[in-house]
């Protein structure tokens, strides 16, 4: 089917297409969330695994699932194209939630049905190796899906849309808004309805509708085959990175010209497409220079090269120095979402132990509770751009009120202060609770997740925006995999911690993060977490006050800098996908 794309007039799908795209991504998405959010619980009180193995499992499953969009890109890019991609990626979806679904109906597949409050003579017993087995081959199902989902599902909507017109454009943007309307629709419902489901009907029909959801979206994703514009695989920007250093590393005997004398003796042939930003050769990293060395034999006679892995243009040498120069930025941002990571492990756990009842008979789920971040942060959003950022404008007379580095700064103090109130709260409850006083309300929960949409708000955010506008367009795809890296390293920095903190505090007597957290200390692992995210942020500090935003000139001659437009309305949801 994609080879229609190599017709001289494609027709663009447009909002015909999008009943069955958006119909797709929306219950894909109401899939997975279904599963995350209420997970621990699962592994905890169906399959009897202790609090540290539960939320090891879900560190190392959320790392790798992050990372491997990464992955999903370069295939995605380099081979199957978005259509082929999304369509074998889906069906991997559905088979992970299907195995999942499994291990909650088959009685075989998971362990047998316990009360945690069983005789320590009798104690529970936990999942056989076989059970792990078939609970890991459907996490790594639903990795793959992840892997092909994330990278291809956005640029395949806007695919649809024919960018040089007018009505294309409106389109794109009405695309995004849809988008990200059935985003926040799905947050609401998987983290109320489909919890509730789960915790308070059936682990068997908590499970059992995502998977009928993942598998509706694949009929409507292939009921729209035939209006779908397919875009073939133009290859992946990884391997123009791979390149300049391979060319930088063939010549690195050679010598630059002096700065005064580099134009006409280094590669730069003009910019394709009116819209590229071109950016002009610096001189930091100057050993990549070489890359654009011109030699006998490096050009053909029509002018273009003849081994791209031997010359290398002036662009991309600077586009690689971009993503060079942000790399310790986009470093100093894993320590914050470490404690982002903690609202679906220590803080359910939390959640578990206090009184969550509202009224006398109904009880708030323990996974419902990261609702209150997604509050916060659909709440400020609106009144940050509309109220604050104008305001702020009239004072700085910068255009987004303050810089993006200091938005992101600002969200590292936020998630600094969760963690301080989180530990507060849980010295508080744990006080109570050994003394056999009544639960306190999981309420109190409360101002740490506020401050952890806050820090969601500007760091997320703020991150979001400047990857993108500090990157050239050719890099774009980077920039989107950024933030899913960092979630991933975050995720695997929290197993490691947990793994360290358990393994150290246990041998001397008192385990921070007992199985019971009555007996434990989790407000000292949150204390933890805060003081590094203070070291880390002096570190930003530090690479902050060192860094130089990007400029740049259009093809057409104008400068673009770090206002430039951009439009990033729905990816700034992207990482809760």
């Amino acid at each position: 089917m994609e080879a229609a794309t190599h017709q001289p007039h494609r027709k663009h799908g447009g909002w015909k297409t999008m009943p069955y795209i958006l119909g797709n991504e929306t219950f894909e998405r109401l899939a997975s969330f279904g599963l995350l959010a209420n997970f621990m619980v699962y592994l905890m009180n169906e399959f009897q695994l202790d609090q540290v193995t539960a939320i090891n499992i879900i560190n190392i499953w959320s790392g790798t699932a992050n990372f491997s969009p990464l992955l999903g890109a370069f295939i995605c890019d380099a081979y199957l194209g978005r259509f082929r991609t999304l369509a074998f990626a889906s069906i991997a979806s559905f088979l992970g939630l299907l195995a999942l679904t499994l291990t909650a109906v088959v009685p075989a597949l998971h362990p047998p049905t316990c009360s945690k409050q069983q005789h320590p003579s009798n104690p529970c017993v936990g999942p056989t190796t076989d059970q792990l087995g078939f609970l890991f081959l459907g996490l790594a199902f639903l990795t793959i899906g992840t892997a092909g989902i994330r990278p291809a599902n956005i640029p395949f909507g806007v695919d649809q849309f024919d960018p040089t017109t007018e009505k294309g454009k409106k389109g794109i943007n009405s695309f995004f808004n849809w988008s990200y309307a059935s985003f926040t629709v799905v947050i609401m419902i998987s983290m109320t309805l489909i919890v509730y489901i789960q915790t308070s009907i059936s682990w068997a029909l908590g499970l059992g509708l995502p998977t009928a959801f993942m598998g509706f979206s694949i009929v409507l994703f292939w009921l729209g085959t035939r209006l779908y514009v397919y875009v073939p695989p133009e290859g992946s920007v990884f391997s123009g990175i791979g390149q300049v250093f391979v060319a930088a590393f063939h010549k690195r005997h050679l010598k630059l010209p002096p700065k005064e004398e580099v134009h006409g003796l280094l590669y730069d042939p003009p910019m394709r497409g009116p819209t590229i930003s071109k950016l002009p050769l610096t001189h930091h990293f100057r050993c990549l220079n070489k890359a654009a060395i011109v030699v006998d034999g490096d050009i053909k006679p029509d002018g273009s090269r003849s081994e791209p892995s031997r010359l290398c243009s002036i662009q991309q040498i600077e586009e690689v120095k971009c993503l060079i120069g942000i790399v310790p930025l986009w470093a100093s941002n894993i320590i914050c979402f470490l404690s982002i990571a903690q609202q679906g492990t220590f803080t359910l756990s939390q959640a578990l132990k206090m009184d969550r009842h509202l009224g006398p008979k109904f009880q708030i789920p323990a996974g419902s509770m990261a609702i209150i971040s997604m509050l916060t942060l659909g709440i400020w959003i609106p009144i940050y751009d509309r109220i604050v950022v104008p305001s702020l404008r009239r004072i700085t007379k910068h255009e987004g009120g303050i810089t993006l580095l200091q938005r992101i700064g600002i969200g590292m103090l936020f998630s600094i202060m969760s963690m301080v109130v989180a530990g507060i709260v849980e010295r508080k409850r744990r006080a109570l609770a050994i003394t056999h006083a009544q639960p306190m309300s999981v309420f109190w929960l409360a101002p740490q997740l506020i401050l952890m949409g806050f820090c969601e708000a500007f760091n997320i955010i703020g991150q979001i925006e400047f990857y993108y506008k500090q990157f050239p367009e050719h890099m774009k795809s980077i920039a989107n995999s950024l933030l899913s890296c960092t979630i991933a390293l975050a995720n695997y920095l929290s197993s490691l911690l947990v793994m360290i903190v358990h393994h150290k505090t246990k041998k001397h007597g008192h385990d921070w993060l007992d199985n019971d957290i009555n007996a434990g200390k989790i407000d000292y692992f949150y204390f933890l977490i805060a003081a590094l995210g203070v070291l880390n942020f002096i570190y930003f500090l530090i690479c902050a006050y060192g860094y130089h935003y990007k400029n740049s000139t259009t093809t057409s001659g104008q400068v673009a800098g770090e206002n430039e437009h951009v439009d990033i309305e729905l990816n700034s949801t992207k990482h809760l996908s």
